[in-house]
């Protein structure tokens, strides 16, 4: 049975992985701006004290739309963007996550990861950067930002917006980044 479970996070992980991380299309990278756009603002709107992780942090990456759905093997994927200190667009990501344990239902929700230092944030732009099972995220309610502190170089906070999951699972997200083309002069 366990073989079985390993083969569909596997299967689930080579699907995903085959999709692009910046949108091929002009409209999907606009769509994706758009959303990146009204993230932001929802997650000050539901907890003020996230503000002092944008004034402190180098960077970080947004990614708006984040989809989960499990029947005892899991997965997730979502696209986002990562940008420096001062808003300036650096570059697209995206996220997969394989779990497996006791995960029923499907969610999304929209997940922030600060970096504290350059060096957090470079390790992440390197390309095929993952959380561990240990990392952990902060739901963001109000006040919550405020209790929270960096953890191996960053925050991270997820806000769910719509679905019904029960999820006592395992597992570990995997990311990839792709530079935005800047024009030569």
């Amino acid at each position: 049975m366990r073989i079985s479970n390993w083969l569909c996070i596997c299967s689930v992980v080579l699907l995903l992985s085959g999709c692009s991380v910046t949108p091929e299309k002009a409209v999907g990278r606009e769509d994706l701006s758009s959303d990146v756009k009204e993230a932001i603002p929802y997650f000050r709107q539901k907890d003020p004290s996230i503000q002092k992780f944008f004034d402190a942090s180098v960077g970080y990456a947004v990614l708006p739309k984040v989809y989960k759905g499990a029947f005892w093997v899991g997965g997730a994927y979502g696209k986002g963007q990562v940008f420096d200190r001062s808003g300036a667009l650096l570059g697209y990501c995206d996220m997969k996550q394989a779990t497996i344990g006791f995960s029923f239902g499907g969610e999304y929700f929209r997940e922030i990861i600060f970096f504290r230092r350059p060096a957090d944030m470079q390790r992440f732009m390197k390309g095929n950067f993952a959380l561990s099972a240990q990392a952990t995220a902060t739901a963001v309610a109000v006040g919550a930002a405020a209790k929270v502190d960096y953890k191996d170089g960053m925050a991270v906070f997820v806000l769910a917006d719509a679905g019904l999951m029960v999820d006592a699972s395992v597992g570990g997200q995997r990311f990839e980044f792709e530079a935005v083309p800047r024009l030569m002069n």
